[in-house]
């Protein structure tokens, strides 16, 4: 009876596991597979190469690098075990060689070990550039192919801003589980990454997973390229100025902005912030983001509102007495020891007599302060500008209703205090008075590329096509121009062009403490040149530490230094000189850039007969024909510039870390010291144009 039991309960089992398994099999057999599946195979996503970024001069300013890493199936069942020991010697070697981090034996034995321990995803090298790639699939095995050679390439991609701290913070940057929100790379980071691919992958053990054919991978989609509106030249330029003025004054944060005014693209932006011992980096971006109290550039607003309100006319005048006054025993001062006494409207804005100023706005619109603000917003002050990418600072002009309104506020606001701006958005105000009153957005970006195509372009934008009236905005560039030739920026004067603008210096405020005698704003606005306004640019520069904080002296020299940069490289601003009808056009450049040069004397339908392929050459002129010679740089000895434009100069004497002072317009004809001489380290240069 035991034994029959005991079968009876073995044959119930054996058709339990029989029924079990016919169960799993048939109803629940496609959820296992599915799970077996997942449990083996699993799609991973491949990125996309995200697109570049570039400067209107077609310069890169962030690129993906190609970034592999290199795995090998050693146990391949392509790789059978004869063939692998023959090679393996040879292929040590190479590796050795190629890569230079383990002897030869290393890399044997380490083969070696991966193919005993039958290792189909060892890892060979992370990091390998795409000219090693190139090299290792020629290696013994591996030039097989992908499959037969065991050779397993992942491909990542690296960020990088070639120019490195050029214009970094406006260009922002994309790191890996962060969110895109700085600079141009936040702002279009949508039409940068592309779309994502999918690729199929096995796991083969010990976590491990690899790559299965082509055929179950789904190409992903390359990133579009931008095209901003930064030129690389100036903004190099403009850098450069700044870092050295700050540098000698040991300021704390500074910025430059240059616009060009018909179209409110964004040419050049630094923002250059103290990070000790006297360096400096783009680290926040002060020109788009910090809203301050922007002191006497104001004063513009102010005037401009007066003049809109026919309250004052520029010939009138006002007593400034010993320059100091009082408004609710507040009391205010002008920085000119003594006072101006009885002077114009005009001259009180040239000096920026602060007593001047306030006594204009506080006379005329202390019973209706509300009119005041009213003109201020009818010229978009109070509104952001909009531009592209995250954390514009908001601007901020106080209203009557206010609860820190007092009868204070109307005279301090009228010198710039108890409203803020951002450096971009009183750049953009000045920028409109020098475009007869149209208020254009700031642009960065001019151009959405495709492989190579026009996707999307940006035309400029108007904010407000009349900031006033056509008779104020005159008298407003009046003004400016005043305070050049005969006002607080007296040293901005040039024969070569005009400069139109207005210093400031700004007390800052230190939270509920208030101002003190020690941290300052030196600013300076303006655009050139004056009588054909074709760039607007702002300098701020805050907290300098070497005692020396007017704007006149620290702001307006880093002005005056680009623009004399961008004029004498800039022939479109320059004034024209036309040939008589029998003169014979013949260019008078002959140095430079070899593109550019081919271009120009092909188009003129001369001979070009080249040498060589050096990049920057010298030509010799005859009637019909161009022989272009190798001009060869040497960065031990100072290089021949003559012949040469400013821009092709500059940028050659600048790039071998020369300090390059420009005298006149048009073409190098001389330089000092002369070509050939050894360089020294910031050694100064200086080159003599002439038309």
């Amino acid at each position: 009876m035991r034994t029959y039991v005991i079968y009876f309960i073995v044959l119930i089992a054996a058709f339990a596991i029989i029924g079990k398994a016919a169960y799993i099999q048939l109803v629940e057999g496609d959820e296992w597979i599915e799970k077996a599946d997942s449990l083996t195979l699993r799609y991973d996503t491949i990125e996309p190469v995200r697109g570049n970024i570039y400067s209107s001069d077609g310069k890169l300013l962030a690129v993906s690098v190609p970034d592999f890493e290199v795995r090998i199936d050693v146990a391949s069942e392509h790789i059978s075990e004869a063939f692998f020991y023959q090679k393996v010697d040879s292929l040590a070697l190479r590796l050795s060689k190629l890569f230079g981090d383990r002897s030869k034996a290393e890399y044997k034995k380490a083969l070696v070990q991966a193919r005993n321990t039958k290792n189909r995803y060892y890892l060979l090298k992370r990091n390998v550039t795409y000219a090693q790639l190139k090299e290792l699939r020629t290696f013994p095995i591996f030039r097989l192919g992908k499959y037969k050679g065991g050779l397993i390439v992942i491909e990542r991609t690296r960020r990088e801003q070639p120019f490195k701290n050029l214009a970094s913070r406006t260009i922002g940057w994309d790191k890996e589980g962060t969110k895109n929100d700085v600079g141009l790379e936040g702002a279009y980071s949508e039409i940068l990454s592309g779309v994502i691919g999918i690729r199929l992958m096995q796991h083969i053990g010990n976590s491990k997973w690899r790559p299965l054919n082509d055929e179950y991978e789904v190409e992903p989609q390359n990133g579009k390229d931008i095209i901003t509106t930064i030129d690389a030249l100036i903004q190099d330029v403009a850098h450069d100025a700044l870092l050295k003025q700050m540098q000698a004054h040991e300021a704390e944060l500074g910025c430059v902005i240059l616009m060009e005014v018909e179209t409110g693209y964004i040419k050049a932006i630094v923002n250059l912030m103290h990070t000790g011992q006297n360096s400096y980096e783009e680290r926040y971006n002060y020109a788009i983001a910090h809203s301050g109290e922007p002191g006497s550039t104001f004063k513009l607003a102010s005037m401009l509102a007066a003049l809109e309100d026919s309250v004052v006319d520029l010939n009138d005048s006002i007593e400034t007495g010993n320059g100091i006054t009082y408004f609710a025993n507040r009391k205010m001062e002008d920085s000119h020891r003594g006072g101006y006494g009885t002077i114009t409207v005009q001259h009180a804005f040239e000096v920026s007599s602060n007593v001047g100023i306030s006594k204009i706005i506080n006379e005329y619109y202390k019973d209706k302060p509300a009119q005041f603000i009213k003109r201020l917003k009818d010229m978009s002050l109070n509104q952001p500008l909009g531009i592209e990418f995250a954390g514009e600072g908001r601007p901020f002009i106080k209203n009557t209703d206010d609860k820190t309104w007092s009868r204070v506020s109307l005279p301090w606001m009228s010198i710039g205090y108890e409203l803020t701006l951002t450096p971009l958005q009183t750049l953009s105000f000045y920028n409109a008075i020098a475009n007869d009153g149209c208020l254009m957005k700031p642009l960065f970006v001019k151009e959405i590329i495709e492989k190579g195509f026009s996707v999307k372009k940006f035309d400029p934008v108007v904010i407000n096509p009349s900031i006033a009236s056509g008779s104020s905005i005159a008298k407003a560039q009046k003004m400016l121009l005043g305070v050049v030739e005969n006002g607080t920026a007296k040293h901005l004067m040039n024969e070569a062009y005009s400069v139109a603008g207005k210093t400031g210096t700004a007390q800052i405020a230190s939270g509920s403490a208030g101002y003190n005698k020690s941290d300052y704003k030196a600013s300076f606005a303006g655009y050139f040149p004056a009588d054909n306004p074709k760039y607007s640019m702002i300098v701020v520069i805050s907290n300098p530490r070497k005692g020396v904080y007017y704007g006149a002296h620290i702001a307006a020299p880093v002005f005056r230094e680009i623009a004399d940069k961008v004029y004498s490289t800039s022939l479109e601003i320059q004034p024209e000189y036309r040939l008589a009808s029998n003169d014979t056009i013949t260019p008078r450049v002959i140095a430079g850039r070899r593109n550019d040069l081919s271009t120009i004397f092909n188009n003129l339908n001369y001979q070009v007969i080249e040498q060589g392929r050096s990049e920057f050459v010298s030509v010799n002129i005859s009637a019909d024909t161009v022989r272009i010679n190798n001009r060869e740089l040497l960065f031990d000895q100072m290089p021949d510039v003559v012949g040469m434009s400013a821009r092709d100069a500059s940028y050659i004497l600048e790039r071998l870390g020369l300090r390059v002072n420009i005298n006149g317009v048009g073409i190098v004809t001389m330089q000092s010291p002369e070509p050939g001489t050894s360089i020294d380290p910031n050694q100064e240069i200086t080159i003599h144009l002439t038309i």
